[in-house]
Protein backbone atom coordinates (compact mmCIF):
# COMPACT_ATOMS: atom_id res chain seq x y z
CA UNK A 1 0.00 0.00 0.00
CA UNK A 2 0.72 3.47 -0.79
CA UNK A 3 1.88 5.81 2.02
CA UNK A 4 1.02 8.74 0.12
CA UNK A 5 -2.48 10.15 -0.75
CA UNK A 6 -3.21 12.62 -3.76
CA UNK A 7 -5.41 15.09 -1.91
CA UNK A 8 -5.65 17.87 -4.99
CA UNK A 9 -3.72 19.56 -7.82
CA UNK A 10 -2.92 23.23 -8.29
CA UNK A 11 -4.77 24.50 -11.16
CA UNK A 12 -3.74 27.98 -11.46
CA UNK A 13 -2.02 31.13 -9.21
CA UNK A 14 -4.09 33.43 -8.00
CA UNK A 15 -3.60 37.39 -7.47
CA UNK A 16 0.01 38.60 -7.12
CA UNK A 17 1.47 36.89 -3.25
CA UNK A 18 2.05 33.68 -4.44
CA UNK A 19 -1.36 31.94 -3.48
CA UNK A 20 -1.98 28.85 -5.43
CA UNK A 21 -6.02 27.37 -7.13
CA UNK A 22 -6.20 23.57 -5.76
CA UNK A 23 -8.54 21.48 -7.40
CA UNK A 24 -9.25 18.77 -4.09
CA UNK A 25 -9.28 15.26 -4.71
CA UNK A 26 -11.38 15.05 -1.35
CA UNK A 27 -15.00 15.11 -0.70
CA UNK A 28 -13.96 17.14 2.42
CA UNK A 29 -12.27 20.24 0.80
CA UNK A 30 -11.80 21.80 4.46
CA UNK A 31 -9.04 19.32 4.96
CA UNK A 32 -6.52 21.59 4.23
CA UNK A 33 -7.02 23.84 6.71
CA UNK A 34 -6.64 20.65 9.05
CA UNK A 35 -2.71 20.76 8.10
CA UNK A 36 0.23 22.43 8.74
CA UNK A 37 2.18 20.62 5.37
CA UNK A 38 1.65 18.62 2.87
CA UNK A 39 3.82 17.03 -0.21
CA UNK A 40 4.01 19.25 -3.43
CA UNK A 41 5.23 16.24 -5.64
CA UNK A 42 8.27 14.80 -3.28
CA UNK A 43 8.81 18.36 -1.75
CA UNK A 44 7.21 18.73 2.21
CA UNK A 45 5.59 22.44 2.09
CA UNK A 46 3.97 23.86 4.59
CA UNK A 47 1.04 25.47 4.60
CA UNK A 48 0.53 29.34 5.65
CA UNK A 49 -2.84 30.04 5.33
CA UNK A 50 -5.95 28.50 3.29
CA UNK A 51 -9.07 30.15 2.34
CA UNK A 52 -12.26 28.86 -0.41
CA UNK A 53 -13.67 29.83 -3.80
CA UNK A 54 -16.64 27.94 -4.79
CA UNK A 55 -15.26 24.35 -4.86
CA UNK A 56 -12.08 25.58 -4.63
CA UNK A 57 -9.09 25.94 -2.41
CA UNK A 58 -6.93 28.56 -2.23
CA UNK A 59 -3.71 27.86 -0.63
CA UNK A 60 -0.59 29.92 0.71
CA UNK A 61 2.75 27.86 0.95
CA UNK A 62 5.53 29.18 2.91
CA UNK A 63 8.33 30.40 0.24
CA UNK A 64 6.09 30.66 -2.32
CA UNK A 65 5.82 34.48 -2.35
CA UNK A 66 4.89 36.02 -5.84
CA UNK A 67 2.53 35.10 -8.93
CA UNK A 68 5.76 33.45 -10.92
CA UNK A 69 6.59 31.04 -8.15
CA UNK A 70 2.94 30.19 -7.84
CA UNK A 71 2.71 29.66 -11.46
CA UNK A 72 5.45 27.55 -11.60
CA UNK A 73 3.58 24.74 -9.49
CA UNK A 74 0.38 24.77 -11.51
CA UNK A 75 0.06 20.88 -12.45
CA UNK A 76 1.44 19.51 -9.46
CA UNK A 77 -0.31 17.22 -7.12
CA UNK A 78 -0.79 17.53 -3.59
CA UNK A 79 0.00 14.63 -1.28
CA UNK A 80 -0.53 14.03 2.59
CA UNK A 81 1.42 10.95 4.01
CA UNK A 82 -1.02 8.03 5.57
CA UNK A 83 0.06 9.22 9.05
CA UNK A 84 -1.82 12.70 8.45
CA UNK A 85 -4.62 10.98 6.43
CA UNK A 86 -7.96 11.68 7.75
CA UNK A 87 -10.05 8.66 9.52
CA UNK A 88 -12.15 7.56 7.28
CA UNK A 89 -16.22 6.74 7.32
CA UNK A 90 -17.36 3.07 7.33
CA UNK A 91 -17.57 2.21 3.39
CA UNK A 92 -14.83 5.27 2.50
CA UNK A 93 -11.28 4.12 0.98
CA UNK A 94 -8.25 5.80 -0.23
CA UNK A 95 -7.66 5.09 -3.70
CA UNK A 96 -3.97 3.82 -3.51
CA UNK A 97 -5.46 1.19 -1.76
CA UNK A 98 -8.06 0.06 -4.07
CA UNK A 99 -6.39 0.20 -7.04
CA UNK A 100 -4.52 -3.80 -7.93
CA UNK A 101 -7.51 -4.96 -6.44
CA UNK A 102 -9.47 -7.96 -8.58
CA UNK A 103 -12.91 -6.40 -9.61
CA UNK A 104 -15.19 -9.75 -9.63
CA UNK A 105 -18.74 -10.58 -10.19
CA UNK A 106 -20.81 -11.66 -7.12
CA UNK A 107 -20.15 -15.45 -8.17
CA UNK A 108 -16.66 -14.66 -8.11
CA UNK A 109 -16.38 -14.60 -12.07
CA UNK A 110 -13.10 -12.48 -12.76
CA UNK A 111 -13.82 -8.90 -14.84
CA UNK A 112 -10.52 -7.47 -14.56
CA UNK A 113 -8.41 -5.24 -11.96
CA UNK A 114 -9.21 -1.60 -10.69
CA UNK A 115 -6.60 0.25 -12.35
CA UNK A 116 -7.77 4.29 -11.83
CA UNK A 117 -10.50 5.96 -9.84
CA UNK A 118 -11.56 8.79 -12.00
CA UNK A 119 -12.65 11.77 -9.42
CA UNK A 120 -13.86 14.67 -11.42
CA UNK A 121 -17.19 13.40 -12.43
CA UNK A 122 -20.69 13.59 -10.27
CA UNK A 123 -19.15 10.58 -8.27
CA UNK A 124 -15.68 8.65 -8.71
CA UNK A 125 -15.33 6.01 -11.24
CA UNK A 126 -13.56 2.32 -11.67
CA UNK A 127 -11.39 2.43 -14.40
CA UNK A 128 -11.50 -1.34 -14.70
CA UNK A 129 -8.36 -3.20 -16.72
CA UNK A 130 -10.03 -6.45 -18.68
CA UNK A 131 -7.68 -9.23 -18.27
CA UNK A 132 -7.65 -9.50 -22.58
CA UNK A 133 -7.23 -6.04 -22.65
CA UNK A 134 -9.06 -2.73 -22.83
CA UNK A 135 -10.49 -0.60 -20.18
CA UNK A 136 -14.16 -0.59 -19.19
CA UNK A 137 -15.74 2.36 -16.70
CA UNK A 138 -18.02 1.62 -13.47
CA UNK A 139 -19.27 4.43 -11.86
CA UNK A 140 -18.49 4.17 -8.17
CA UNK A 141 -22.02 3.67 -6.46
CA UNK A 142 -23.92 1.31 -4.31
CA UNK A 143 -26.12 -0.01 -7.27
CA UNK A 144 -22.74 -1.14 -9.16
CA UNK A 145 -20.38 -1.71 -6.18
CA UNK A 146 -21.76 -3.98 -3.73
CA UNK A 147 -18.81 -5.25 -1.90
CA UNK A 148 -15.13 -3.94 -1.29
CA UNK A 149 -12.80 -6.25 0.65
CA UNK A 150 -9.40 -4.80 0.78
CA UNK A 151 -8.19 -8.30 3.02
CA UNK A 152 -9.43 -10.08 0.11
CA UNK A 153 -8.30 -7.63 -2.38
CA UNK A 154 -11.20 -8.05 -4.26
CA UNK A 155 -14.39 -5.46 -5.45
CA UNK A 156 -17.44 -7.53 -6.06
CA UNK A 157 -19.70 -5.28 -8.23
CA UNK A 158 -23.03 -5.77 -9.61
CA UNK A 159 -23.32 -5.00 -13.89
CA UNK A 160 -25.64 -4.08 -16.42
CA UNK A 161 -25.62 -5.47 -19.99
CA UNK A 162 -23.43 -3.26 -21.73
CA UNK A 163 -21.30 -2.09 -19.07
CA UNK A 164 -18.20 -4.05 -20.39
CA UNK A 165 -18.37 -2.93 -23.71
Amino acid sequence: MLERFKLGQIVNAVGLKGESKVYPYTDYKERFEELDRLYIGDRLCEIERVRYQGNLAIVKFKGVDDRNAAEALKGEYLYVDRENARELEEDEYFIPDLVGLKVCSPEGEEYGTLKDVIQNTAQDVYEVQKPEGGVFLIPAVKQFVKKVDLEAGVITVELIEGMME
